[in-house]
């Protein structure tokens, strides 16, 4: 193969990118443009699925040309926001209805109707998840039952999730979805690597609309949209990406990324270890079709608060000022904001909780309201810490990325909270990193992710070095805090 540069589209919440990868980790480029979110109600959010296409293709072919063209490239790469679901006419290509995103959560009272039924024990033990809306499979079959247009495309209608929909359109019909965007629908039985007819069933969802579940990395496909072929190398959700991206090839190895949400993972190796402290079985990838596992904790909201603070309320200008104001004050004055703006996530698992800011006093500034939004992040990955370990999958570091891991302060208030050293690479795109390395593997530039993995490039490390009572006082302040959310 003559290429040896590395496409990426990294089809976030908020943005699409594209990004090209030299084979030692050097960016050599990047496109981005912004994505539009709707919130026609309370609760809802959705995207329109043409947009988040049109802005993909629209950035990679950017980055053909950054290389010199599509003949340059060895393989695409692609990592994608997890759980947004997309409903488009086989037939045509065009999506059917806008696409519900993860964060939605209209499917709340259907999920509480089904976990009062009893259905949660058989959902986990097969899928390694929660009923929650937070999923793929409650809001298809709210799609099925509320859009005509939907419910009506009988064959012809297909059902994915982002990645699936990007190589749909970029190869002009492939209708597949890798086996770490499969395992998030609550569809997939994660042990036996396949749709479950039982879990379709229970929601109404014909596996005829369903995409092939493949391998992360591998010849997935090919696309003709640059001019020239480019396979289609190595996929995966954004998280699991962003693992392999960190390096958390091992057992025991911890990442978390700070973008929209924020997202802890464990890998757990060949093992899908079952969690009782209400944490997530999941894959980490599948290669060769065998597959690795990890335990995930996910927050709904890290960088979206920063976001809200700055376009809704006008506190911020920019959301990189949050690293300044939080050094400008000595404490949180006793402030707590308790992020709950679309319900709390792990461990608790309350879609029907909402934000609070707590212990509002005449001492409080907008320094003091930014630093409880950043103490925030370091709170939540706390709880998940814990749970975590009484799950038997304590930390021994933990390796951060995402947008908000820029912000040097949270990152030193993360690893005074945790009681543990954190690792932040240079380079802090490794969802993106990941999604390369596994087009890497898939391409044949690599042998295995071990080989691959000499893309991170360096690191910066942060000590603890909180008094251990300060730590005490901050953390009963903020369960003080939770708790009166969850009344």
């Amino acid at each position: 193969m003559g290429g040896k540069t590395i496409l990426v589209i990294d089809a976030g919440t908020t943005s699409v990118r594209a990004m090209l990868f030299a084979r030692d980790g050097t960016c050599l480029g990047v496109e981005a443009r912004e994505l539009a979110q709707s919130y026609p109600r309370p609760g809802w959010v959705e995207q329109d699925a043409a947009e988040i296409w049109t802005s993909s293709l629209a950035c990679a072919r950017a980055m053909v040309e950054r290389a010199g063209g599509a003949e340059r490239i060895a393989g695409l790469g692609i990592a994608n926001q997890r759980e947004t679901v997309i409903f488009w006419s086989k037939r045509t290509g065009a999506p059917l209805a806008p696409a519900i995103v993860w964060q939605d959560r209209r499917t709340a009272e259907m999920c509480a109707q089904l976990e009062e039924a009893g259905y949660e024990a058989a959902v986990q033990a097969k899928t390694g998840l929660l009923l929650d809306p937070y999923f793929s499979a409650s809001k298809i079959a709210w799609a099925l039952a509320n859009w005509p247009d939907v419910a009506g495309a009988g064959d012809d209608l297909a059902v994915g999730t982002v990645e699936s929909w990007l190589i749909f359109k970029l190869t002009g019909g492939l209708h597949v979805s890798d086996a770490s965007n499969a395992a998030r629908t609550a569809l997939m039985d994660i042990n036996a690597g396949r749709w479950d007819a039982g879990l379709c069933d229970l929601f109404g969802v014909a596996p005829r609309t369903l995409p092939e579940i493949v391998d992360c990395a591998g010849r997935i496909g090919e696309t003709e949209a640059f001019g020239a072929p480019i396979p289609i190398c190595g996929v995966a959700g954004d998280q699991q990406a962003a693992a392999i991206g960190q390096s958390c090839l091992s057992p025991g190895a911890t990442k978390a990324t700070y973008g929209t949400g924020a997202f802890v993972l464990t890998n757990t190796g060949a093992e899908a270890r079952a969690s009782t402290n209400r944490l997530l079985t999941t894959i980490a990838w599948q290669i060769g079709g065998t597959r690795a596992y990890a335990l995930e904790g996910s927050v709904f909201v890290a960088g979206s608060l920063v976001k809200w603070l700055r376009d809704a309320l006008g506190l911020l200008a920019t959301a990189e000022e949050t690293e300044a104001l939080a050094r400008s004050v000595p404490d949180n004055a006793g402030l707590y904001l308790v992020p709950a703006l679309v319900g709390l996530g792990a461990p608790w698992w309350r879609p029907e909780a909402r934000g609070a800011l707590a212990g509002l006093n005449f001492g409080a500034t907008r320094a003091h309201v930014a630093r409880a939004a950043l103490e925030a992040q370091s709170y939540q990955t706390h709880d998940l810490m814990t749970a975590f370990a009484a799950d038997g999958a304590k930390w021994r570091e933990l390796r951060i990325d995402g947008g908000m891991a820029a912000n040097a302060w949270l990152a030193q208030d993360l690893s005074d909270m945790l009681g543990v050293e954190v690792e932040r690479p240079h380079f802090i795109e490794t969802t993106a990193l990941g999604a390369a390395m596994l087009a890497g593997v898939g391409s044949g530039l690599f042998a295995t992710l071990d080989e691959a993995a000499a893309m991170r490039g360096r690191v910066d490390r942060f000590a603890p070095a909180m008094a251990g009572e300060t730590r005490a006082a901050r953390l009963d302040g903020w369960r003080r805090a939770v708790e009166s959310v969850l009344i």
